[in-house]
């Protein structure tokens, strides 16, 4: 599959193992979100995949061609910086173009005088600034080629940095939290564009961020990853709703969701703290988790005791505690009744959307009985 391979990549820094034999693979116009906590190794991926960092095992292939031992240079990669990375002297036009004069000009015709004067240069140089010129114009640049990266704002210079990759025209894209800098606003307009630069183009986007939001919101699939490994890969739905290890399911969502010790009594039904619940299981110990939006206010159902209330305006989050001492969140509609700190709660729930993990963090299978009331 042409695209980004990776295979069984791993990297030591002394005792510590950055990466643990990881295996990705991004398709031919496919975007993959490699999203994890800080400090998972996703970045060290990335300046892998880039020739930037060396792996200690493992292999690397672009578009088809191995990769591994190559030099950066030789890669046909553009990767975006979470720093922009742009030069402050040159102004927008010339950053824009910098790749491309590395590519087509020889270094005599870059020398700033006699360069100008060589045959067939002022042609060549033309043809770069007809290609930057279509770039700018397809992100809203074009009024700003003659500025300098200090004269722009956060969101115009990553614009900038995006327009400088895109003009090369690669077999790939790497992009490294490319939107941290911005503010949230200009966040969620600039992810909208890397989406459509990233169709237009056609090739394989490998994006790390450290924010969920981001990968759910603008990725084909979504690769977690913690601890230098990759923990699942799937379709942001998939990763939502169909978490496989409970650090999948506690890292993906916000509110984070609700996790409940269980345990499975003589007679195979699984209670919380002493309680009853529509689930039979052959297994012991056991997480239960619920999202948010998967628990409600009911006549039966789950103890808890309501302890704050947040209004958020399309919804209300409502804080309470179960008898097992776990912190449980509710996401109700705003018109819901709001119970007072200290207030009893029953909370039902559906046994269909029920997530359980043994002891490992490993999803395992269970029967739901038809009733979500607890017995």
């Amino acid at each position: 599959m042409a695209g980004i391979e990776i295979a069984s990549v791993a990297k030591r820094f002394g005792a510590v193992m950055a990466l643990d034999e990881v295996s990705l693979s991004v398709g031919q116009g496919e975007f993959i979100a490699l999203v994890g906590p800080s400090g998972c190794g996703k970045t060290t991926l990335m300046r892998i995949v880039a020739g930037i960092e060396s792996a200690d095992a493992g292999r690397i292939s672009v578009g088809g061609r191995d990769m591994t031992r190559r030099r950066a240079a030789d890669r046909d990669i553009a990767m975006v910086f979470q720093s922009y990375a742009l030069y402050p002297h040159l102004t927008v036009a010339q950053n824009i173009a910098v790749p491309l004069a590395m590519r087509r000009l020889s270094a005599l015709d870059r020398l700033p005088l006699l360069g100008r004067l060589l045959p067939g240069a002022a042609t060549r140089r033309a043809a770069i600034a007809q290609d930057v010129a279509q770039v700018a114009l397809s992100l809203g640049l074009e009024a700003l080629l003659d500025r300098r990266p200090g004269q722009l704002s956060g969101g115009q210079r990553q614009r900038v940095a995006l327009a400088r990759a895109i003009i090369r025209s690669p077999a790939a894209f790497l992009m490294d939290e490319p939107l941290s800098n911005l503010d949230a606003a200009l966040r969620v307009q600039t992810r909208r564009e890397i989406v459509d630069i990233h169709r237009a183009a056609g090739v394989a986007t490998l994006y790390v961020t450290h924010d969920q939001t981001e990968a759910l919101t603008m990725a084909d699939r979504v690769a977690v990853m913690m601890a230098g490994r990759i923990l699942q890969v799937a379709t942001p739905e998939a990763i939502y709703a169909d978490p496989q290890d409970l650090r999948v399911a506690t890292f993906i969502g916000s509110p984070r969701i609700n996790t409940l010790p269980a345990e499975a009594g003589a007679d195979g039904m699984l209670r919380l703290a002493g309680e009853a619940l529509g689930i039979t299981t052959t297994l012991g110990a056991l997480t239960l988790a619920l999202r948010p939006e998967d628990l409600w206010l009911a006549e039966a159902g789950i103890s808890a005791v309501a302890e704050a209330v947040e209004f958020l305006g399309e919804s209300v989050l409502l804080h309470a505690r179960h008898a097992s001492g776990q912190p449980v969140i509710l996401r109700l509609p705003p018109d819901a009744p709001r119970p007072r700190p200290g207030t009893a709660l029953r909370l039902g729930f559906d046994p269909a959307r029920a997530l359980l993990f043994d002891a490992s963090g490993q999803r395992v299978a269970a029967r739901a009985q038809a009733e979500c009331a607890l017995v």
